[in-house]
């Protein structure tokens, strides 16, 4: 007699700047998926991300309550990290440790989803189960060389949307009929934020800082600019004044005072000028990140893998293809694995397949021996 299969059930909460995305699985099966929006006039309010966390948390209690989603007797409760000290990718056990650094932003990113192993932590308390992260954005596996700037003893840090980059990496490698860990591919988060990473045998060893605004202009971030140029433009500028042009008021923004890339988008499907030509050097300051990582590899790519909401467009995606297909196949994903990786990486560890890893208060990286 066939040995009847346990169900494990999963929550998920991810932290985005307006809403707060949670999912609830059963094992593999995704029971719901659903964006709790939070208005933004009300977030402005609060000095600072940490300081949100006890709206954010009424609006989801809110939301289970309306629509009857009992979480007694959960066994995980996934939060996505930000903000801790940078760790090694993987599925990591939440306690005090990990979510006062996450407070106190050792890491240095100052994101929203730092609130994600706080929340976490509170519904835990109300319902416990495991508390757990998985890879938050300061995966950090650079290469030397990647880490060094012109400036003695300034370090690259190694910031991006790893949860879906590796996440998709891995779907994208499944389909293939390959190993993740046996592929060399560059890896594209295409959205608000852009990551452009190169990936060899299963680590990401080199990508724009995309939390510290470098690498193409977004729909929010200004992107790299020459530093003769930063030091004109922002000369009699405020600090507060650079800050949101490198996380909110850049890209798209600047241009067009929104971040709505469909309202942008709908300029360039009539043909409007301005439109046509920003939209399409965003894209094209994408294609030049990706020769980038194409050369840190060698030209011994696999793949090359487009991601992210901004894959909704055909235009943007047949743009990269049409610049990068000579380097290797492209394939293109749209939107994000973000939930199912983490409810994916919770499953691994409550069947025992894994060992959720135990955070260290210490970075991955802290500086050369010499």
């Amino acid at each position: 007699m066939k040995k009847e299969e346990k169900i494990y059930r999963i929550f998920i909460i991810n932290p985005g700047s307006t809403s707060t995305k949670l999912s609830m699985f059963e094992n593999e099966k995704c029971l719901f998926t659903t964006d709790v929006f939070h208005d933004s006039a009300e977030l402005l309010k609060f000095p600072t991300i940490n300081d949100q966390l006890d709206f954010r948390m009424e609006v989801v209690r809110k939301f289970l309550e309306e629509d009857r989603i009992d979480l007694t007797g959960i066994d995980a409760i996934v939060g996505r990290g930000g903000g801790c000290y940078s760790v090694a990718s993987g599925v990591y056990q939440i306690d005090d440790r990990l979510i006062q650094d996450t407070r106190e932003v050792k890491g240095g990113l100052y994101h929203s989803s730092m609130l994600g192993v706080q929340m976490a932590n509170e519904l835990q308390k109300q319902y416990g189960g495991l508390m757990l992260m998985m890879d938050p954005p300061v995966v950090d596996e650079l290469w030397d060389l990647a880490r060094l700037t012109g400036v003695d003893g300034v370090y690259r840090r190694a910031v991006s949307h790893a949860l879906n980059l590796k996440a998709t990496a891995r779907f994208h490698a499944a389909r293939m009929g390959r190993r993740y860990e046996d592929l060399s591919l560059i890896v594209c988060h295409i959205d608000g934020g852009i990551s452009i990473t190169a990936h060899q045998k299963g680590r990401m060893i080199d990508g724009n800082d995309a939390g510290g605004g470098e690498g193409p202009f977004t729909p929010t971030r200004m992107g790299s600019m020459a530093v003769t140029d930063m030091i004109r433009y922002f000369g009699e500028k405020s600090p507060e004044e650079l800050k949101a042009l490198c996380s909110q008021a850049g890209g798209l923004t600047s241009y067009y005072s929104t971040s709505n890339s469909d309202a942008v988008h709908k300029m360039v499907e009539v043909g409007d000028k301005k439109a046509v030509r920003v939209w399409r050097a965003m894209i094209y300051q994408v294609i030049k990140y990706i020769g980038s990582m194409s050369t840190v590899l060698r030209g011994q790519v696999d793949g090359i893998v487009l991601t992210g909401g901004l894959m909704r467009f055909e235009d943007a995606a047949q743009q990269i293809e049409e610049s990068c297909e000579w380097i290797a196949p492209v394939s293109v994903y749209p939107g994000e694995l973000e939930q199912e990786a983490m409810a994916e990486g919770a499953l691994s560890v409550l069947r025992g397949e894994k060992e959720a890893k135990r955070y260290t208060g210490k970075p991955v990286w802290s500086g050369f021996e010499e």
